[in-house]
Formats: C-alpha cells, structure tokens, sequence
C-alpha cells in the first residue's frame, strides 16, 4: 500500500469549527466511516511495530498529553519530550482532527502506545525527499548561510548542504589559485538569494540532504570532453570575466578558461575591457587535463615573434614603449605582441627606474637576449649622451 495513503500531512492540519462536535460523536458512537489506518488494523491481528506510522482521530488534549484514538488497539499517547518537542504542530490540533504519528514504544506502564508527532514528521520529510529525487522536482529555495566549501539551504526544515562543486556556471566562483578566502567571499554573494536545485542525495540516519543547482539532465563531464581534442577550434560562449581570464561555455555541460596569458600575444590588463558576458567567441583548445579545458584566443593569431625573429636579434638597438612595471624592472614593446624586460638592476632602484622611464613613452634600448622560440627577450636601457 502507499504511504501517501495512510500518512496525514501534519502541517496542513486545518482548525475546524466543528472538531468538538466531532470528538463527541466519536466517543457516542461508532463512526460512519472507518479510516483506512483502521480499516487494516481491524483486518490484522499484529499490533504496530516501533517505527510504524499510524493514524487516528484525536480524543483529547489536556495537561502537555494528547491522546489519540488507535481502535481497535487502544489509545495513543504523546507526552513529556515528544510532547515539547511537537508543540508547534500540536497548536494547529483539535479534538476530533485525525492525525499521523510514529509509534516509538508499544506499550508502556500505563498501558498507552507512546507517540511522536515529531518523528512522524520527519519521516515523511524522507520520505518526500526520495520522491523528489527520483522525479528530479525542482525547488526554489533561499541561501541561508556560505562556507569555504559551498552553501546552506534550508528545505521542509532540514537543512541542506550544496557543494560549489554543484553551482552552475554563473554562479560557480572565479577564484584563481583556490584561494578559500576569496571563494568564501564569492560565496557569501548569493546568501539571501534565491536559487533553484533538486535533491541529489538524501540520508535520513544522519540528516544530511545534498542539493545541485545543475539540470537534472547535466551529462557527465568526462562523456562530453571526449567528443574535443587539442588543437580544435571551437564557438563559445562568454560566461564570465574574472582578473585571470574568461571563461567560455562550449556546450551545456562544458566549459573552459582562456587565461588571461592566452587572450592576445599583446599585453592584457583588464579582461573585462575586452569582453562582456555572452559574447560568442572562435577560441582553440590548447589543453585538456583532468576533465579542464584550456583555451585560447592568440592561438588563432599569428605568432609575432616568428616575424621578429627574422627582424632582430641580440646586440641590435630598437625603440621600445614601457608598458608596464613589475618588481623586476620594466617592461618594453617594440612591436606589437613582443616585449622584453628592462631588468631594474640596471638602475639600482624602483624609484631610480621610474624617474629614467615613464609608462607609455617611448626609449632607445639595446637586445641583451633574443629567444624568439620561447618568446623571451632582455633588454638594456641605452640612454642617449647629450
């Protein structure tokens, strides 16, 4: 038989004008209608086993007791800590309301059968918790807490734990090198948010629910990744722009990051002056390693340094532009996509280094080293004599 049939949703207990009126005919006479609990009961000659969810009219409330009306087995009780613990739902019962409860001790010293409408409740909550999972329902349900592995969502009362892992992509946090400081803070975001998820896992004994807030029908990564190889070129579509990078959607179920290394052979300082969200981008993939995708744009483009190594080589003296600072020294373009570094040992200082060179201006320089194959390059600031 199903336990939806024989189980009463206990929140839904509705107040009715006539519930004393309906104890009392129930304590004169026999019902008209038997409830299906009873019905089995009368059918059976075993008593209800603890654990057993069971069903009957409510034939008092009075001093922290209620007892239920269990024919043809006697009558239920629930009192002291099962009592405390359900008071919240004992409000909302009437004399005469019928109600569902878990059997918790056959029979105790005074001859009752021990209740728990808490137990009961529970129960069910397990119980729906399997049929959602199953069906794969869709909830919408608010973030109530964020910690360095994921979020807390609170469904039917329990609360549950969705991992980071299980986020879609705009919501999963663009942290670089996996700093859990920073995914917390990226985290903490979407509390107070509603999102919608289904019910991946589910253990009753330890109270634990699992949610995802990926589709139902999510293929496996690892399934879909076989389909690509290195050196594709591929359309995409931008999910997010983060300090290191864009991350690119292939397909449901897929995405990849161009690092921010790999966006031009020019110098990038802000992804997100290049690109907006939903752009739809040709890239390559450059990398496939332990079900990640690396991607690049500058793939597609000509290599610069393959022009340059016909054009320079060590010892020659070029005009650069500085276009950036690093702790190193300073960092010079003499054309487009090939820069090499102005090494700030030549100048003693930070300071001494910014007060000869300036961001954007143009100087004469010297090739200290010239390695177009791994696209490096020094070199030595060749100030001109008055």
């Amino acid at each position: 038989m199903n336990k939806k049939d024989n189980i009463l949703d206990i929140n839904n207990l509705e107040k009715s004008e006539e519930s004393a009126a309906a104890a009392t005919e129930e304590k004169n006479s026999k019902p008209k209608k038997e409830n299906l609990m009873v019905s089995i009961f009368n059918k059976v000659d075993n008593l209800p086993s603890v654990g057993d969810l069971v069903e009957g009219h409510v034939i008092g409330i009075e001093k922290s007791r209620l007892y239920v009306n269990l024919q043809p087995y006697g009558t239920g009780i629930i009192y002291g800590r099962e009592f405390i613990g359900a008071r919240d739902i004992i409000k909302k019962i009437n004399p005469g309301d019928i109600i569902a409860a878990k059997v918790v001790e056959v029979e105790n010293d005074d001859g009752y059968i021990e209740l728990s409408l808490k137990e009961a409740r529970q129960a069910m909550i397990w119980s729906e918790a399997e049929e959602a999972i199953k069906n794969k329902t869709v909830l919408d349900l608010l973030v109530n807490e964020a910690n360095k592995g994921g979020l807390i969502l609170n469904w039917q009362g329990v609360a549950g734990f969705l991992p980071a892992s299980q986020l879609k992509a705009e919501h999963y946090p663009r942290v670089a090198d996996g700093d859990k400081d920073r995914i917390l803070d990226e985290l903490k975001k979407l509390v107070g948010q509603r999102i919608s998820v289904v019910i991946i896992g589910a253990t009753p004994k330890e109270g634990k629910l699992i949610f995802s807030e990926k589709s139902p029908e999510f293929k496996d990564k690892e399934k879909i990744i076989e389909k690509y190889k290195i050196g594709d070129d591929v359309m995409g579509e931008v999910t997010g722009i983060v300090d290191f990078g864009v991350f690119i959607k292939i397909e449901e179920g897929l995405e990849g990051l161009v690092h921010i290394s790999e966006i031009n052979w020019s110098l990038v300082e802000d992804p997100r002056s290049l690109f907006k969200v939903g752009d739809k981008l040709k890239v390559k993939i450059i990398e496939i390693k332990d079900g990640k995708m690396s991607l690049s744009l500058k793939a597609l483009k000509e290599n610069p340094w393959k022009e340059a190594a016909k054009k320079y080589k060590k010892g020659d003296e070029v005009s650069g532009v500085v276009i950036k600072f690093n702790k190193y020294g300073a960092l010079a373009s003499i054309e487009e996509g090939v820069a090499g570094l102005v090494h700030i040992s030549e100048f003693g200082s930070e300071a001494k280094l910014k007060e000869k060179l300036e961001l954007g201006k143009s100087y004469p320089f010297k090739i200290a080293l010239f390695d177009p194959k791994d696209q490096k390059m020094t070199l030595s600031y060749a100030e001109k004599k008055s």
